[in-house]
């Protein structure tokens, strides 16, 4: 689970009257705002505990446009379930037509707002503004999180009731918009589970589970939003490469409304009669999609009971969890794995404090060849190479005695820079790299890790991948992308079986995760949605984040700073350390720690995948 981290300076007057007592923030928007004139700036409500409910006050008698205007703005950041104080400051036929839930645009402050008099005379029964700030991103109807630059425009209109003489807003945009600090203190991201439909973890029978970050509001029944969310089915972006397991059509059954865990934090979901025939084995699969949702949420769920029409269906709790459903990275790691001053594949045991690496056994453990790069595959049985000049890929079975063999793919870039990237395995054990060969760059596929390459599509991709690394689930891939002097990291979803051809494999709809920074010089996933990323902003210094995959910025501190990062690595699980290779040589930061010297010499550390 991750929203954004930077909470931001409330710069502006607080506007609000808090009644601790009773956990409840009443916004006073219209309080201290002028009698006429424009409204600009419109404030961003202070930062209050998330135990506290923010409710809007409604439309004072007599009130002004302005204040109408501000009062209507303030509303929307409220906890309000319904938006129904917002709607006091509509006209009925405006509340009627106004759908909040279209979208929610982020800015980076709160809206602002010019006014526009009718034929320039202040004096009239109808008032014209326009809302503006520049875009931060924009939250569609699916909950999914996109980020947006540019200004935001949108024209307000207001007219004056000819029989209560009351103003109120008659024209608006849909959706709601507010600045990036209420966005923080409003809305949380949650990941939804679905399961990849293109590919199986050859280590594990079950499907895999794929996470699917929404935003949801954070103190309006969030567990029923999710629930709600997660019957609606996938995000576009994720569609083509998931399934649920709920049969279409399955909704809550009518008239539940509120979904709350009992005593032993167990939820029972009452389900429509478009679930009341599945079979256990689907049922349990349905289960597991509530429940890895659910986790992460306060109250905490550890089991997930359904029903349909007063009929239990199943139940799974989360001891049984793993049985149903892969999530995440399948095993976890053993070892963390480098290349040592002796260009040696070696490894230490994950999560050790020991500081003695071992050379892995077989020929990349003996010094065969020289390394530069390495990945290994997810089960750790087989590690592959990239030799000191970039050009050749060995693949090779970490077993004692093993051969190296011819490689299994050679670059004919005429310079190191200009060859092969490191290597990464995906969850099925195939093995991805990029040939950065400008006179034929190309991402490639090696099922299994040997035979003949097949080239990846990548249709939507503007400049040269410089770094590679799919994702624990198989169905997303990282990509640092280079173009004139920026270097991006781009997600991107991976498609197989295209028109019908099982060898066809491409890599599209890709999207920025880092739209703040403009050079990515390395980068490891970090979480089910999550990476960890170094880079640089504009005419800024090396710093490294958490990200999400989305384009968002999770919840929680940034690691510690760490100045000469080169490479970096992590895994899904929370439990083991970062490891980075900087001007320090390799070091590693266990969780709310600093950075500490894993060994003074070596490179390229990296996790299995």
């Amino acid at each position: 689970m991750g929203a954004d981290r930077e909470g931001g300076a409330r710069r502006r007057r607080a506007r609000a009257v808090a009644y601790g007592a009773c956990g409840v923030v009443l916004l006073a928007g219209c309080a201290s705002m002028p009698d006429s004139g424009d409204l600009r700036g419109v404030d961003s409500t202070p930062q209050q505990d998330t135990q506290v409910r923010v409710f809007a006050m409604p439309p004072q008698e007599n009130a002004q446009p302005v204040e109408i205007v501000s009062g209507f703005l303030e509303a929307l950041t409220s906890d309000d379930p319904n938006y129904s104080t917002a709607r006091q400051y509509l006209t009925a036929a405006a509340s009627k037509a106004w759908r909040p839930g279209l979208s929610t645009m982020v800015l980076t402050d709160g809206p602002g707002a010019d006014v526009h008099h009718t034929n320039g005379r202040e004096e009239t029964d109808e008032v014209s503004y326009t809302l503006t700030g520049t875009k931060v991103a924009r939250v569609d109807s699916q909950q999914s999180y996109a980020p947006a630059s540019g200004r935001y425009s949108a024209p307000l209109h207001l007219a004056l009731d000819k029989k209560t003489k009351q103003w109120r807003i008659d024209s608006l945009p849909q959706g709601v918009v507010m600045g990036k600090s209420d966005f923080q203190r409003n809305y949380m991201s949650v990941n939804k589970y679905y399961f990849a439909s293109n590919t199986v973890a050859r280590t594990a029978p079950q499907p895999t589970a794929v996470a699917d970050p929404v935003y949801v509001r954070r103190r309006v029944d969030p567990m029923t939003q999710m629930v709600r969310s997660v019957l609606n089915g996938p995000t576009n972006w994720l569609n083509p490469v998931v399934r649920t397991s709920f049969p279409t059509g399955t909704a809550l059954q009518k008239g539940v409304s509120s979904l709350t865990p009992d005593d032993q934090n167990k939820l029972t979901v009452p389900l429509n009669a478009n679930a009341a025939r599945v079979g256990n084995t689907k049922c349990s699969e349905m289960a597991a999609q509530l429940l890895f949702t659910l986790q992460d949420l306060s109250p905490a769920v550890d089991e997930v009971e359904l029903s349909s029409g007063g009929k239990r269906l199943c139940s799974l709790a989360e001891n049984r969890e793993d049985a149903v459903a892969a999530r995440g990275s399948v095993d976890e790691p053993a070892y963390l794995y480098f290349i040592d001053n002796k260009n040696r594949l070696v490894r230490i045991a994950a999560g050790s404090p020991s500081t003695k690496a071992d050379p892995v056994p077989g020929a990349l453990g003996e010094g065969a060849k020289a390394l530069r790069s390495v990945a290994v595959s997810r089960d750790e049985h087989t590690a592959a190479g990239v030799a000191t000049a970039g050009k050749e890929l060995y693949v090779a079975s970490l077993v004692s005695g093993g051969s190296l063999g011819e490689p299994v793919l050679v670059s004919g870039g005429r310079t190191e820079a200009d060859r092969l990237t490191a290597p990464s395995w995906d969850a099925n054990g195939d093995l991805w790299v990029a040939d950065r060969n400008p006179a034929d760059p190309r991402l490639l596929l090696l099922e299994q890790g040997k035979g003949e390459p097949l080239v990846v599509r990548t249709p939507d991709l503007d400049g040269r991948i410089e770094d590679v690394r799919v994702a624990a689930d198989g169905v997303r891939i990282a990509l640092v992308v280079a173009k004139g002097d920026k270097k991006s990291l781009l997600i991107g979803r991976i498609e197989r079986g295209a028109d019908g051809d099982p060898k066809s494999v491409s890599v599209l709809e890709l999207r920025s995760a880092t739209p703040e920074l403009e050079d990515v010089t390395a980068m490891s996933w970090a979480g089910e949605s999550q990476l960890v990323v170094v880079g640089r902003e504009h005419d800024g210094v090396q710093t490294m984040r958490y990200v999400q995959v989305d384009g968002s910025t999770p919840e929680g501190p940034a690691p510690a700073a760490l100045t000469g990062v080169k490479e970096i690595t992590a895994t899904e699980s929370d439990q083991l350390p970062l490891v980075a290779y900087s001007e320090d040589g390799i070091v590693r930061l266990a969780s709310g720690g600093q950075w500490q010297k894993l060994v003074a010499s070596g490179m390229a550390p990296v996790y299995p995948g």
